[in-house]
Parts: C-alpha cells; structure tokens; sequence
C-alpha cells in the first residue's frame, strides 16, 4: 500500500468519526473521553502522534476496554492469542532510507516513509489479563497532579473570569474559576476544566520563544482552526497521560465545518495537525523534569 493511500485511509477514518460525532443533540469529537494513551503491550510504551487519534477512534468505535494494543506477533510472545476472526486495526510507522548523492557536490540523504502495521486490542485476545485501568474521575475537584503539571511548566496562569484564553502579546494563560464548570451529559465539570487548562497551554506552548508554532496564530486567519485542532488534540493527549478523561469544548462546534473541509481537501492536515501535538504535549511534559532538577 502506498504512502497516499496511508495518508487517505486514516484521513477518511478521522472524518468519518467526527460526522458521527455530530448530531441535533450532541457535539463530540472522536479523541474525547479516554483516561489513558494507547499503550503497546509489549513494550510498555506509549503510542505517538496520528497513532493516538486512530487507535481511540477504533476503541470507541467498537466499544473496546482495553487501552492495550500489540501485534499479532506482539500477542503471540505475550502469551496471548489473537481470536479467531478478529481483524486489526492499522496504524503507521515510518521507516527511512538513504538517497545516494546526485551530482559532485551533493551530500547523501535521509528519507522517511510511511508503512503500515496491523495492531489488535487486548479485547480481541485470549490469555492477557488486563491490567486496572483508569476511568473517568467523576466528582468536580481540583487534581493535584494535574495543578503541579501546570505549575512546572512555569506558565503564567490568572485565574478568575469568564473566559479562557492564551494573551500572546502579554504571555499569560487566563483560566474562568472550576465553578464555572458543570457536569453534562458527557463529561464532569472537573473533566471540562481541565480539557481547557490543558488547550490553552498547548496554545502557550506555540509562542515563538518556544516552539514556534505561528500557523493560524490570527483569530479569524484561515489557518486558526488549525491551530485549534492541535490544541484540541493536545490538551485529549495530556488530559489521557495524566488520567483524565478529556472533553470537547462547547464553542468548538464553530470549527468542525472547517476542520472537515481541511480535512477532505488534504490528507496530511490530521497528520501535520497530530505531530504539531505530539510536540506540544511533549515539550510541557520535558518542562517537568527541568523544574525537578532545578
């Protein structure tokens, strides 16, 4: 299968999700509601970047529990087998390749392509236990680990308000009180706080003295709901890395129509959109460690 149809498929994936996501009574994105990144079974590690988004659209489609995935093979040296019938779900690696030099002062090349491999849930398995998984933390409080997060990151965070928002000219992240929060029908007002602390810093993290992510910094510019479905993935990967289950923000139901439309018109806006995350959510947790050694 070519690197296209890799790039096709999962888009078409991702889309179909978010139209069925939608409806006259309820407004949800496919990547909202889990506690916990995919996990590889084998190794222990985390999945990264278009990988997370794919394996959570698969779980919720077919009601899996588990957050656990792995290889046929993975199974297999687990102890496990996959059940007769069952059929994987595909995700993507890159693999690279070096170009040979054309011309005399040319230099070698590195290249990278994208493969597919087929990954099954633990649910599809026989012989695994599955380990005590997090769930969704129900009461509105305030979460310690999720506060000292914020915290080392070394953001500056006024709180207090109606509105939450990142001021890029003043450098600040503005967060409305818990109590403005409330339990629906599809997340704890604990959830919705955290799902917007955790986008406006993936915001925070965009500043040009950081990683200098300026697409779609201008409210209003045709590149802003890119940056705002990166946020969005970004606060679902940190809210999942830290065990709580995320939501979707009320006033995004603006940006679905251009997100699809990105969507339909380029198979890479998902990917671009899931990397720029990845580094996001990578870059606030790198923030951790330097404030522990400080």
């Amino acid at each position: 299968m070519s690197k296209q149809d890799i790039y096709q498929t999962v888009t078409n994936t991702i889309i179909e999700a978010i139209e069925n996501g939608q409806t006259a009574d309820k407004f949800e994105m496919p990547w909202t509601g889990f506690s916990s990144i995919p996990l590889n079974a084998e190794t222990g590690k985390t999945y990264r970047g278009i990988n997370i988004p794919v394996l959570w659209v698969t779980q919720m489609h077919k009601n899996y529990k588990s957050g656990y995935w792995g290889t046929y093979k993975q199974w297999q040296e687990r102890g496990a087998q996959v059940k007769k019938g069952e059929t994987g779900t595909q995700i993507v690696f890159w693999k690279s390749f070096d170009v040979e030099p054309q011309g005399d002062n040319a230099e070698a090349e590195t290249r990278m392509f994208a493969r597919w491999s087929n990954v099954f849930n633990a649910d599809q398995v026989e012989g695994f236990m599955i380990p005590d998984e997090n769930t969704a933390t129900g009461e509105a409080v305030i979460i310690e680990s999720a506060e000292k997060f914020m915290t080392d990151t070394g953001a500056v965070i006024k709180k207090g308000g109606a509105r939450a928002y990142y001021h890029t000219t003043e450098d600040y992240i503005a967060l409305p009180d818990l109590s403005l929060f409330h339990d629906t029908k599809t997340s704890t007002a604990t959830e919705a706080y955290y799902s917007t602390a955790f986008h406006e810093m993936t915001h925070w993290s965009g500043a040009a003295h950081r990683l200098e992510r300026t697409k779609g910094r201008k409210h209003g510019d045709s590149d802003y709901a890119y940056e705002e479905l990166v946020a969005e993935l970004g606060a679902a990967m940190l809210c999942a890395t830290l065990g709580i289950s995320s939501s979707t923000r009320p006033d995004h139901a603006q940006y679905i129509d251009g997100w699809l439309k990105a969507l339909k018109s380029d198979k890479k806006f998902i990917f671009s959109a899931a990397s720029q995350a990845q580094k996001a959510a990578d870059y606030l947790t790198e923030l951790q460690s330097r404030e522990a050694a400080a």
